[in-house]
C-alpha cells in the first residue's frame, strides 16, 4: 500500500480491480469504524469530497474514498457499455470487499447518492447507515424540478438555451454563460471554488457524464434519465440521513421525496447552500453529519 499528499493531507492508497478496470482508493484514520464516500459526476474524481470529509477522520473513524473508473486516478478507459448504474454498483461492492470493509456508514453526494442508493437496494446487507447528500430517488420527479430552476432565468433566456440545444450549439458563449448562472446558483455559491473542487471538475470524464447524465446539469438525457426508486424506498431499513441546499439543483422537494419514503431517516436542508453545503456552509454541516454518526455509532447500529 501507497501513500498519496493533497493539500497537506496524507492518505494510503490502494488499487482494486473492478468489473471494466481498475481503481484507486484513498484511506485515511484508524477507527473501526468505515465511513465510504461516493462521489459525484458522473466522471469527477473524489478530491472534493475526500479532502473535506478528511476531517472525520481519526481514532473512530476510518474515511475511504475511491475514484470512479475512468476518473482521477482510477484506469482511463473507452467503452461505452461500462457507464451504467449496474456496473458502477458492482465497482462499489468491489471496492468494499477488496478492502475488507465490512459494514460501512455508506455516504454518497450528488450522482454518488443516486449509486448509493441503488446499492443499498442491491446490497442491503453491506451497509449500516445511509448518508444521502444532494441526491435524488426519482429522476423523472427531479427533471421538472430543474427545468423549474432554469425557467428563473427568463423566457428569453430558456428559449435561447433550446435553440441552441436543438442545434448542437450548446458551446456557444450565450449558452455558455446562462449555464454558468445556474452553476452558480444551484451547485456551488462561493465566490471562489476551493481547490479539491477544482481539480475535481479539471480532469473530468465527459464521455461518462454524458452518457449517464445527459447534455449537462440542468439538461437530463443520458440513460439515468428514467430511474426512478421511489417504490422502493420502504426496503432501506437502516437509519438514513438526507441532506441538501436550499438553492440545490437537486432541491429539497427531491430530498422530501427520499425522506417520506425511507422508513427511518431525518431531513436537514441548509439554508445558505446549493448542491455542495460541505463547502458553502462546513460548520453547521459537519455538525449535522457528526451529530448523525454519534448518534449511530453510540448506539451500536
Amino acid at each position: 500500500m501507497d501513500s498519496v499528499t493533497f493539500d497537506g493531507i496524507s492518505y494510503q492508497t490502494q488499487r482494486v480491480a473492478v468489473p471494466g478496470g481498475s481503481v484507486a482508493t484513498y484511506s485515511i484514520g484508524t477507527g473501526p469504524e468505515v465511513l465510504l464516500l461516493v462521489h459525484g459526476g458522473p466522471g469527477l474524481s473524489c478530491d472534493y469530497i475526500r479532502d473535506t470529509h478528511a476531517r472525520l477522520a481519526g481514532d473512530r473513524f476510518k474515511v475511504v474514498s475511491y475514484d470512479q473508473l475512468g476518473c482521477g486516478a482510477s484506469q482511463k478507459v473507452d467503452d461505452p457499455s461500462l457507464w451504467t448504474m449496474e456496473r458502477h454498483v458492482a465497482e462499489l461492492e468491489a471496492v468494499r470487499t477488496a478492502l475488507g470493509l465490512g459494514k460501512v456508514h455508506l455516504f454518497g453526494q450528488s450522482w454518488g447518492a443516486f449509486l448509493s442508493l441503488e446499492y443499498a437496494l442491491t446490497y442491503p446487507d453491506a451497509f449500516k447507515t445511509l448518508i444521502l447528500e444532494g441526491g435524488c430517488a426519482s429522476v423523472p420527479h427531479l427533471i421538472p424540478e430543474m427545468q423549474r430552476l432554469r425557467a428563473a432565468l427568463g423566457s428569453e433566456t430558456v428559449a435561447m438555451m433550446v435553440r441552441h440545444e436543438a442545434e448542437g450549439t450548446n458551446d456557444h458563449p450565450e449558452y455558455q454563460g446562462a449555464l454558468n448562472v445556474l452553476m452558480w446558483r444551484h451547485v456551488c455559491r462561493l465566490q471562489v471554488w476551493p481547490p479539491p473542487l477544482i481539480r475535481s471538475i479539471t480532469d473530468m470524464n465527459t464521455a461518462a457524464f454524458n452518457a449517464i447524465q445527459g447534455r449537462n446539469e440542468f439538461t437530463v438525457t443520458g440513460n439515468l434519465k428514467a430511474w426512478d426508486r421511489t417504490a422502493d424506498l420502504h426496503r432501506i431499513a437502516q437509519p438514513a440521513l438526507v441532506m441538501c441546499g436550499h438553492y440545490d439543483e437537486v432541491t429539497p422537494a427531491a430530498a422530501g421525496l427520499m425522506h417520506e419514503g425511507l422508513p427511518d431517516s431525518r431531513l436537514k436542508i441548509f439554508g445558505n447552500s446549493s448542491h455542495m453545503p460541505f463547502l458553502e456552509e462546513p460548520d453547521e454541516y459537519f455538525g449535522v453529519l457528526k451529530a448523525f454518526l454519534d448518534e449511530q455509532t453510540s448506539a451500536k447500529v
